[in-house]
Parts: structure tokens; sequence; C-alpha cells
């Protein structure tokens, strides 16, 4: 008669931390910065489809990293909490501070009763009247949350990243000198410095002074390109052209459906 296999619950544990971190590890990373008009999201992501970066809700984006099903289930469920809620009550009722404890909640009853716990690693950002209110909230695989103050790096190799942001981040800095300073960061991904252009990024922004709900906008294209160069050349961009049009997020699109 065999006997029965026994883990231990500390064992248990640690064995689903290990698995979760090495699946995030394998995918490349994102960063999550402020600037001087509101909050910047980069990823190293070559998809036009597949976004790591959406809108969930008037100020409010969702930046994840790790694996795709799973990270895309939780935005689109933030999503329609946060059109629920902003409905039954108020819009002002829909916060980032919410939204990152409904995640939290969520990644960790999966992370304690599930044998395969989530491979994903997110960002619920919300951006205020002035940086003294802006929000970041990174949430784990386990349902950690850390309340991030300036800017963050996950994924992929987040700590080399996170040293290289922390070279070049200035919370005051124009959107231009901002993408530079993220894009040098994922550039020494692996500890390695290595060619990055336009075509392998996704990037967004929560402007602060953009009309009064709908803060959310994608930079793509000629916009991006031209930011990359200022940035590079300068160190920043000229606030004026900061101001420019960028491609709009999608509208609804963004926040309804699985793009």
């Amino acid at each position: 008669m065999s006997m029965p296999f026994y883990v231990s619950p500390e064992q248990s544990m640690k064995d689903k931390a290990d698995y979760a971190r090495k699946g995030i590890a394998r995918g490349r990373s994102a960063v999550v910065l402020q600037y001087d008009g509101g909050i910047l999201f980069v990823a190293d992501n070559i998809s036009r489809t597949l976004h790591k970066i959406s809108e969930l809700y008037d100020r409010i984006a969702f930046a994840a990293v790790g694996r795709y099903n799973e990270f895309e289930n939780l935005r689109q469920m933030g999503v329609r909490l946060a059109d629920v809620r902003g409905y039954a009550y108020d819009r002002s009722d829909v916060s980032g501070r919410v939204l990152a404890n409904i995640y939290a909640q969520t990644l960790g009853t999966v992370f304690s009763e599930s044998n395969k716990p989530w491979e994903v690693e997110i960002v619920v950002a919300e951006v205020g009247d002035d940086a003294a209110s802006d929000q970041i909230y990174r949430i784990t695989f386990d349902g950690s949350v850390v309340d991030e103050q300036g800017y963050l790096a996950m994924g992929g190799s987040a700590e080399q990243v996170t040293t290289a942001l922390k070279e070049r981040f200035d919370k005051d800095a124009s959107l231009g000198a901002a993408v530079n300073a993220a894009v040098h960061a994922l550039r020494h991904e692996n500890g390695e410095e290595r060619d990055l252009d336009s075509s392998g990024l996704e990037v967004a922004v929560l402007e602060r002074g953009r009309r009064e709900h709908r803060k959310f906008r994608r930079v793509t294209g000629d916009r991006l390109t031209s930011l990359m160069e200022e940035g590079a050349a300068s160190g920043g961009a000229d606030p004026a052209q900061d101001s420019a049009a960028e491609e709009p997020g999608g509208g609804s699109q963004d926040r309804t459906n699985g793009s």
C-alpha cells in the first residue's frame, strides 16, 4: 500500500511562487513612470493587436506582463466592474485604488486555492489633478499590492530595467524625455544593450490636461518616432509639441473588446 503524498503548505506556496515568477520572467518588460503631463506606459511588445496596455476607465489605465489570456481576463473584469460602479453610483466613485484592491483579492484567491497560479503582474494607474495625486499600484501574482512612487518596471529582467530607468527618471520631464528614459531602460533588459525601435514598442499615456473625463491616449506611428528622436537628441521634447494630438486609444473599443 503506497503512502499518501504530502507537501507542506509552506513548500506548496513556494513552489507556486517560483512557477509564477519563472513564467513572468520569460516575457518582455514594461515600465510605468510619471512625467510632467501625467503617466507614461511603455511595453516591449511587437504585436499591434495583443495589447499589454489598455484603458480601464476615465482616468485609469492598466498595464500587464506575463501570460496574455490571464491578464486579458483581468482587464475585461476591471472594465466591467468600473462601468457597473460608475453607472450605479457616480463616475468619481471609480478609482484606481478600488480596482487595485479587487485585482489583489482575485489574484490572492487564485494563488491560495488553485493548483496553478496566474503568471501575471499588473499595474493599475490613475492620473490625478496634479502629480502628487497620481496613483500607481503594482499587483503581483499572489495578490500583493504595492503603492509605487514615480516609476516601476515589471516582467522580464525587471531589476536591470529598474536600475537603468532610475538613472534617467525625472517626474518633471517632458513626454519626449520620459519616452527616452523608458526606452533606454527597456534596451537594457537582460543586462545587455539592444536595439529597440518604435515598431517594437507599445506606448500610451494618461494625460492630466486632456478633456474632463477620458485621459487615455495611445502614442503610435510618426508621433512616437518623433518623440523618440527628440528625446534621444535633447533628453526631452518641447512641451508645445507634447500637446500635439496623439492617436486616440480607440475610445470604448479599448475598454470593451479583447484588443
